[in-house]
């Protein structure tokens, strides 16, 4: 992420919070994403897929 090497995110946000868990990123990365793509489900769970933009 650091250099620029991923060229997708797929993020899947659960609606349930919890007040601990592993780092889902590191610590000081900061990518600009352009949304490409948002899929909602039944359950409350929404799908999103990003591109690092330029």
């Amino acid at each position: 992420m650091r250099v620029g090497l991923v060229d997708e995110y797929h993020l899947f946000v659960n609606p349930v919070v919890i007040g601990g868990g592993t780092q889902a990123l590191p610590d000081n990365v900061r990518v600009n994403l352009e949304l490409l793509d948002e899929r909602r489900f039944g359950n409350g769970v929404v799908h999103l897929q990003y591109a690092g933009a330029a």
